[in-house]
């Protein structure tokens, strides 16, 4: 059973080595992965002395540092988690438990639930962030997840090997969860414990621009993975407000017999049209993503052979 630890890493010098050393006490036959995304210090160095396999991201961004992990590296289960020592390594056993006992293809570290994100997270409005997220997804995808934007994972290698990974930066973890509902992946969640960077260690991440990345990419992944309920929406805005316009035209139509606001029946006519070609495009495209899903699931069966040869 072949595990690897996968570390993307930008500036993390001061903890890097940390991080390592925990996940070897945890899982000492697993192959640890630092990427190194472009660090300005002494990350890869610092790494590498801690026996990491150590490897060069140059497209800036966690996105693309997780699309070359999944593309590169074989093993049977990874464990992916950040190089700042938020996620204590104790609990990878708890994340790779359902994985290996083919419960789940991912597992994900919930930080929210036993409250530990909240006391120690000191950066404003990430716990509205996270809340917005959370129930944005929920509501779409009629779910009951609690963590949507944890960056500690597992996964098995089918789930790895079928995942699309499109998102260049932060909004990775919720392309992740999104592909694993839509693609009906077993997802379960292992609460865990949070910690707050160390003194002296500085997130990445930015609330206003990486948040704006975060949901832009929820509207554009719901307009793929769901356009017939995407499109219906805008359909029936279209509708409502072409009704709003017209109805005082159509009134005086029926008890005079003439129409003197003309420009706002033209204005409704072309409300009520844009509504019926956004519901014609919502059906059309839902056929093209019904395609694309049974493409999926027959990729699946040829990736979940490959596995059962290995």
């Amino acid at each position: 059973m072949e595990i690897a630890v996968l570390l993307p890493c930008y500036n993390e010098e001061q903890t890097i080595g940390d991080v390592i050393e925990e996940f070897r006490h945890e899982l000492p036959d697993a192959t640890i992965y630092v990427y190194d995304n472009n660090s300005k210090d002494a990350t890869s160095e610092v790494a590498e002395r801690h026996g990491a396999v150590v490897k060069k991201e140059f497209r800036q961004g966690k996105g693309n540092v997780v699309r070359s992990m999944f593309r590169d590296i074989e093993a049977d289960y990874y464990i992916m988690a950040d190089g700042d020592r938020t996620y204590p390594a104790q609990f990878a056993h708890q994340l790779l438990e359902p994985l290996i006992n083919k419960e789940a293809n991912i597992a994900i570290g919930d930080r929210l639930s036993n409250g530990t994100y909240v006391e120690e997270n000191k950066r404003q409005f990430h716990n509205f962030g996270n809340n917005l997220v959370r129930n944005l997804i929920n509501f779409l995808y009629k779910s009951d997840l609690k963590d949507i934007m944890t960056g500690y994972r597992a996964f098995d290698r089918l789930f790895v090997k079928s995942m699309p990974v499109m998102s260049p930066g932060f909004e990775i973890e919720t392309e992740m969860t999104i592909h694993t509902l839509d693609k009906r992946f077993r997802i379960v969640e292992i609460p865990i414990e949070y910690k707050d960077r160390p003194e002296g260690s500085e997130s990445k991440l930015n609330t206003i621009s990486d948040g704006y990345k975060v949901v832009n990419k929820i509207f554009t992944l719901f307009k793929e993975y769901k356009p017939l309920m995407f499109f219906t929406i805008w359909a029936a805005v279209f509708l409502a407000a072409g009704l709003g316009v017209g109805t005082p035209v159509i009134i005086e139509f029926i008890q005079t017999g003439f129409i003197s606001k003309v420009p706002s029946a033209i204005l409704a006519v072309g409300l009520v049209i844009i509504s019926m070609g956004a519901f014609v495009c919502g059906l059309i495209l839902d056929t093209v993503a019904s395609n694309f899903r049974r493409h999926f699931e027959w990729e699946l069966n040829r990736i979940q052979s490959e596995n059962h040869n290995r």
